[in-house]
């Protein structure tokens, strides 16, 4: 039966595939307003150390260890030790978890589309975003829209839904955005964004930021949720891990530096504030989109290049609890998909609703989305990368010398996944459940 599990049709579908998990809406819409809020250029500075050196280490262990097994989460794990099963079950777990808010946020996108479609003048775009989540009905609409849309690629399979989605939707959004920065660009003032991003400040570096930009660059590259393990085993045995990590990382820095390009020029053009937070996109954007020439097309554009980046990263957070269906539980893909709609459903409606008549109903002092956010992106998935760099340098005795040329930099590694990203992810656990 192993070899019946589906595999990428060439390593440019996987690259493609890994990027479209890693681009999404970590991109263009949490980097840019984190950046915002953690001092601009220096925070960027600290971002890409990080990025381009810890986080290669579970990059590459993630991949390898799907591709070394060849097995959904929980089969990987459980094929090292059958008391490890649990441990993978917290993959696929924070996939639907993290879904279940995610796709809240799919759905403000695709009204934004519809709005930009209407024409409808706006005036206040705060109080239209709250008023908008907390209406109920169209609220879990647009966020049962979304889901569908994604769901619909990932019952198609790899070639037909998931490598179609990302041959299509990565290109189109690289186009949007190369004409977004170009719009952007040509405002009064945008030399004045470009400093704010490429200009360091070294008297506003704080330990904080480390921390915030390593919980950024997980969340981004999409370690730590299954999406990249379970993408790594239907790696074909000629493909270079290394080459892919290298790829992938640069890719999603790439598109979140070619984000603030695009956010931060307008934002000072019109004298805003560029720490106003996740309201950036939804409330800052539209402001700005409604005092350009062809401003409505511009929204209609960006909104959809929004889309496409969720859809994309979506889909790579459906495939691994679908992975887990089908060949654990041996359910055909369609009846997976079926099953994981109305599961996530379960979790998105009142995630949905709590912006509005579900308010009041909290977890530790969180609402449900809030709860959501919190426990998947301070604990899960440090937790879930924790275990899979044991995993990988300590059961399957992964070696940096398979993926390293240099002796130097493959002792590095392996000293990295054993002991030094494991301590630090721990850290990271423990400042993030204070």
């Amino acid at each position: 039966m192993e070899n019946q599990r589906p595999s990428w049709t060439s390593r440019g579908t996987f690259i493609l595939a890994a990027v479209g998990s890693a681009v999404g809406l970590g991109n263009i819409w949490r980097f840019p307003y984190i950046m915002g809020q953690n001092g601009g250029a220096i925070f960027l500075v600290i971002y890409l150390l990080i990025i381009m050196t810890i986080c290669f280490v579970p990059l590459v262990a993630e991949l390898s260890t799907g591709k070394i097994t060849q097995k959904e989460c929980i089969g990987a794990f459980e094929s090292v030790n059958p008391k490890f099963k649990f441990i993978g079950a917290l993959n696929p777990i924070t996939g639907i978890l993290i879904i279940s808010f995610y796709f809240v946020v799919g759905g403000w996108i695709l009204n934004y589309i519809c709005l930009g479609f209407s024409k409808c003048g706006i005036s206040d775009y705060g109080n239209y975003f709250t008023q908008f989540t907390q209406a109920p009905v169209a609220n879990c609409l647009y966020t049962l829209i979304f889901l569908f849309i994604c769901m619909f690629f990932t019952a198609r399979g790899i070639k037909k839904g998931i490598e179609f989605a990302n041959n299509v939707l990565m290109p189109l959004f690289a186009l949007i955005l190369i004409f977004l920065i170009i719009s952007s660009l040509q405002l009064p003032n945008a030399h004045l964004g470009l400093e704010y991003m490429f200009k360091p400040d070294f008297s506003k570096i704080n330990p904080h930021m480390f921390l915030v930009a390593l919980g950024q660059a997980l969340f981004t590259l999409s370690i730590g949720m299954g999406a990249l393990f379970t993408y790594g085993s239907y790696i074909k045995e000629d493909s270079s891990i290394a080459k892919s990590a290298y790829t992938i990382i640069f890719s999603d820095t790439f598109f979140a530096l070619l984000a603030g390009i695009m956010i931060f020029p307008a934002i000072f053009s019109f004298g805003l504030q560029p720490d106003s937070g996740a309201g950036l996109v939804f409330v800052t954007l539209p402001y700005i989109f409604a005092q350009i020439p062809n401003g409505n097309l511009v929204s209609i554009l960006f909104f959809f290049l929004l889309a496409a980046a969720a859809i994309t990263s979506g889909i790579s957070m459906l495939e691994v609890s679908a992975a887990v269906f089908t060949e654990r539980f041996k359910l055909s893909r369609i009846k997976a998909c079926v099953l994981l709609f109305f599961l996530i459903s379960l979790l998105a409606i009142p995630a949905t609703l709590s912006f509005g008549i579900l308010g009041d109903m909290k977890i530790i002092g969180k609402t449900v989305f809030e709860f959501l956010d919190f426990i998947t992106s301070n604990l899960l998935m440090p937790l879930n990368t924790f275990f899979v760099c044991i995993l990988a340098g300590w059961f399957l005795k992964i070696k940096g010398e398979t993926f390293l040329k240099n002796k130097f930099f493959a002792k590095v590694f392996d000293i990295g996944l054993k002991y030094a990203v494991p301590a630090i992810l721990l850290g990271l656990l423990y400042i993030g459940l204070k």
